[in-house]
């Protein structure tokens, strides 16, 4: 974990398994700015805690008890205001984790993995990025363009038409999963700057954040989905 969280994250995790939750909170805890505050083991204690404790951060199974959580996944968002979801999973179906960054799952990790790839996750998460591994990011992506195609015209070209050669520029590096520093020294701009840009962007074309902007670029063809 890398020093890159100097402030406290607050986070919920939601399993059915307690034995799973146990694990998970003693993982985290054992660094100092990430901080446990709930377990839930249902729908409805999630939500619950959710309201009440107001977490950064949700780490989410999609499997409770037998229940998919998926539809939660809104309302969970709702409860606490700026918080984000991160999916921790074992369910391998990708039509579930489509679902899942549709209705605003900002990552998605598969219980197989190592430990550091869970924190990797929560920092990359916290920080307002997204975390999809590689592996897992073009069929999740393939999906979500299947789903919008249409034989129409695309009614979002006048949108595209007013982005500058530089906010495309930015877009394809934010597709290619880099953060800001990372696009501010491949442009030889500010990261500041990068963050105006950024702005312009989701105003330009109407997305909320950076992980509806990445499911633009891709539909769109303004950013290459990764090999």
């Amino acid at each position: 974990m890398s020093n890159a969280l100097v402030q406290s994250t607050r986070i919920l995790l939601v399993d059915d398994h307690k034995l799973v939750c146990t694990g998970v909170r003693m993982l985290l805890e054992s660094h100092p700015e990430l901080e446990v505050v709930g377990e839930a083991y249902c729908r409805a204690d999630a939500l619950a805690m959710t309201t009440r404790e107001q977490p950064d951060l949700i780490v989410l199974d999609l499997d409770l008890g037998g229940d998919i959580a998926l539809d939660c996944i809104p309302d969970l968002l709702a409860a606490a205001h700026g918080a984000r979801v991160l999916v921790l999973t074992g369910m391998l179906d990708p039509d579930l984790h489509r679902r899942a960054v549709c209705l605003g799952a900002m990552g998605l990790v598969l219980k197989e993995k190592a430990a550091d790839v869970l924190l990797q996750a929560i920092e990359k998460v916290s920080a307002g990025e997204v975390w999809i591994q590689r592996s897992m990011m073009a069929e999740v992506l393939n999906g979500l363009i299947r789903t919008g195609q249409s034989q129409e015209p695309d009614p979002e070209a006048a949108k595209i038409a007013k982005l500058t050669a530089r906010e495309r520029e930015v877009i394809a590096l934010v597709g290619e999963g880099l953060r800001n520093q990372q696009i501010a020294d491949r442009l030889y701009i500010s990261e500041t700057t990068v963050r105006h840009h950024l702005n312009a962007i989701f105003t330009k074309v109407k997305v909320p954040d950076r992980l509806a902007l990445v499911i633009y670029a891709y539909r769109h063809g303004l950013a290459m989905l990764p090999g």
